[in-house]
């Protein structure tokens, strides 16, 4: 058996987050349903998320529907709460620095693009689709690798502009100093959050009942420290629906 909950981790989060653990394992227990004692945080994520023993783990909205999809079950998706989502829902914040003059996204046409990964959602294809109006995509790209180091890039002057989901620039504003150095230039539209999946399929709806049990019944200074407020159902085909770059 597998599991991790690897999204949204940083020094900050990772005690809320082997708590938040504890109790979905023993509301799982609750329901007959075996976990593994300890979460796998430092695991390749995709031999997480395609494992045949999975109990679970958080996946983004592209891997899920480019090439999970027909291999795990969704069983819900957290909802943090996010000003002007739907519950579950997120959207992804331009960032610049703040002493940067333009104040328009086509002022970036050439600038240096700064994201985590070519299959992230937030990171990636939501603001390559948010551009598409404007007629053009950054032709200068800096890969990084983590949306944190997307936006410490700006930061830095490595790039100019990156495109962080929401959570992750609430946390980056809450414990990064470099976060003062920025501002948010635009927002893209909201779209499904990241999902909790499985690979034991017959057992999804349990796991979601044990999942939001365990959100409930979690101290609130370690659901403040994620976020959390709640665990919501989002249907398979809104995941799919959206499109690839």
């Amino acid at each position: 058996m597998i599991a991790n909950l690897m999204m949204y981790r940083r020094p900050e989060t990772d005690p809320a987050l082997a708590r938040l653990w504890d109790h979905i394992r023993t509301e799982l227990a609750r329901r007959g349903i075996d976990s593994p004692a300890t979460l796998s945080q430092d695991a390749d994520e995709f031999s997480v998320w395609e494992a045949p023993d999975l109990v679970l783990s958080q996946t983004c909205g592209m891997p899920y529907r480019t090439r999970l999809h027909h291999k795990v079950t969704l069983v819900g998706t957290p909802d943090y709460a996010l000003s002007d989502c739907p519950p579950g829902y997120y959207r992804s914040a331009f960032l610049v620095r703040r002493d940067d003059k333009r104040r328009t996204l086509p002022g970036f046409r050439d600038a240096t693009f700064a994201f985590n990964q070519t299959i992230s959602q937030s990171g990636y294809a939501a603001p390559y689709f948010h551009l598409r109006p404007h007629g053009f995509w950054f032709e200068n790209r800096l890969q990084t690798g983590q949306h944190r180091d997307s936006a410490r890039a700006v930061a830095d002057g490595r790039a100019d502009i990156a495109a962080l989901d929401a959570v992750t620039w609430r946390l980056v504003e809450k414990y990064d100093p470099f976060a003062r150095d920025l501002r948010v230039l635009e927002w893209t539209r909201p779209t499904p959050g990241l999902p909790l999946i499985t690979a034991n399929h017959a057992m999804a709806d349990k796991i979601f009942d044990a999942v939001a049990a365990a959100i409930e019944t979690l101290p609130a200074p370690h659901r403040d420290i994620l976020g959390l407020r709640g665990l919501v159902r989002i249907a398979k085909a809104d995941y799919l629906a959206l499109k690839n770059p």
